[in-house]
């Protein structure tokens, strides 16, 4: 390379740098470093506090299953509660010749059921014995029991189905609120078979009924045909309705 040459290069390499230069020297903007720090000390904490709700989720989840023989045993001793309290239940209203597990009695094995007067939703006072002469479906229930919610709306189809046959479903509340309770929600369930406000003394007369819904069926002779503890299907149902209504 010849010397004239290696002066043109000098004076481009010199002019390329002098370019890329800044006009005045260079200071450091501390306000703008401060923003950007703490911006990225937001994004830190914003990454921390995910992972933090992620170990929450994953904890909270796992608590259950930690607890899950605690909550077996408890919801076993539930059941078995529940079973106990449903045979004694059924005991005390179907007598001791009735089979345990049965629901539908025999005309023979019947027993009557006890009476009672309560008020209806309008203050009158209605007694189970003005029903007599017909088959009753006699459903204990309560607006805070979510099963009886449930089967109301079957228990309407049944009063439908059946009220022309000398059937009717009879309601009766064991709301300790009494009617300030129950008569909103009977203007949204708009039921279409008569409701009664029960009370503690008509519950200690059908064996306590710590179990809602309790429904059951009278005969229209007035004597408990079949009982239902729980929710039940409507099959079950229509199956005892149809035979007590066949009953001479």
């Amino acid at each position: 390379m010849d010397n004239n040459n290696e002066v043109d290069v000098d004076r481009w390499a010199k002019e390329r740098l002098a370019s890329l230069r800044p006009d005045s020297e260079w200071q450091p903007d501390l306000s703008r470093g401060l923003a950007r720090l703490e911006q990225r000390r937001g994004e830190q904490r914003g990454v921390r506090q995910r992972r933090g709700w992620v170990m929450a989720g994953v904890v909270a989840m796992g608590v259950p299953l930690m607890a899950l023989p605690v909550t077996r045993a408890i919801a076993q001793r539930c059941v078995s509660a529940c079973v106990q309290e449903s045979s004694r239940v059924r005991q005390f209203l179907l007598g001791p010749n009735v089979v345990p597990n049965s629901t539908y009695v025999a005309i023979a094995d019947r027993e009557i059921a006890p009476d009672f007067t309560v008020t209806d939703a309008a203050g009158k006072q209605v007694s189970l014995s003005d029903f007599r002469g017909k088959a009753v479906l006699l459903n204990f229930w309560a607006t805070w029991c979510s099963p009886c919610k449930v089967e109301i709306p079957m228990l309407k189809g049944l009063q439908e189905q059946y009220r022309d046959n000398g059937f009717t479903v009879l309601g009766v509340s064991l709301d300790e609120g009494g009617l300030s309770v129950v008569k909103p929600y009977m203007e949204t369930a708009q039921f279409n078979y008569p409701i009664l406000l029960g009370n503690e003394d008509v519950a200690k007369q059908y064996g306590g009924l710590d179990a809602v819904p309790t429904t059951l069926l009278i005969d229209k002779s007035g004597r408990i045909a079949a009982l239902h503890v729980g929710l039940c299907n409507r099959s079950e149902y229509e199956a005892d309705i149809d035979a007590v209504l066949k009953e001479q």
